[in-house]
């Protein structure tokens, strides 16, 4: 069961490279990403399920001293995420402003190794695969597009993007998919963003399961 989801799970990231790659070869001169180019590196994100189970189970695979420096940076992003939300206590009755002042904040990602290279490229989130061309979400019945700050895309022009609701949706049934049969559980839970600090300190049985209290 496990090597068939982690299996749909790779389709779907492989899905993700695609159309980044389809709209850089649309915009070559526009797309900056390049190695040790890490500026994506320094945000607040979330995975789903499915991928915390994925890059945990691959976490583990690696040299201790390697995990154990993970682990290091992982605290350290953990601490700073703390402090911000304590920061934004203030917005707690204003979602957006809030929301706003998490996505400014820049904390360094605990796989973004000593020489600005991520330690588990050929794994990343799907977040990661897109992120350098446009791409959009829907919140409600507004779409919202985002572009990488230093790519040549400007924010109030119109490109091809990449439409992560889809792939959010087949994140979110692939998370199901894992959760089926735990009794532990909650269906709501497939939709979670885990802050990747959290995800690495946990046990992979407790992502299997659904333990995030």
């Amino acid at each position: 069961m496990l090597q068939d989801l982690f299996s749909k799970y790779m389709n779907v990231a492989q899905k993700a490279d695609y159309l980044f790659k389809t709209i850089q070869e649309k915009y070559p001169l526009s797309v900056k990403c390049r190695i040790r180019c890490c500026d994506c590196c320094h945000a607040v994100f979330g995975v789903f399920p499915i991928e915390a189970a994925y890059l945990n189970y691959h976490f583990n695979q690696l040299e201790r001293k390697v995990k154990r420096d993970v682990l290091r940076r992982a605290e350290k992003a953990e601490t700073e995420m703390l402090k911000t939300k304590d920061a934004l206590k203030v917005f707690d009755d204003k979602p957006e402003m809030k929301a706003y002042g998490l996505g400014k904040q820049r904390i360094r990602c605990p796989f973004l190794g000593d020489r600005e290279e991520c330690i588990l490229y050929e794994r990343r989130p799907v977040i990661c695969r897109v992120y350098g061309v446009p791409y959009s979400l829907k919140n409600g019945n507004k779409e919202s597009s985002y572009v990488c700050g230093l790519s040549g895309f400007q924010e109030k022009a119109t490109y091809s993007a990449v439409k992560l609701d889809g792939l959010y949706h087949e994140l979110c049934q692939l998370s199901k998919e894992m959760f089926t049969g735990t009794a532990s559980t909650h269906p709501e839970k497939a939709s979670l963003m885990l802050p990747l600090s959290r995800v690495l300190r946990m046990s992979f049985e407790e992502i299997m399961k659904g333990d995030f209290e």
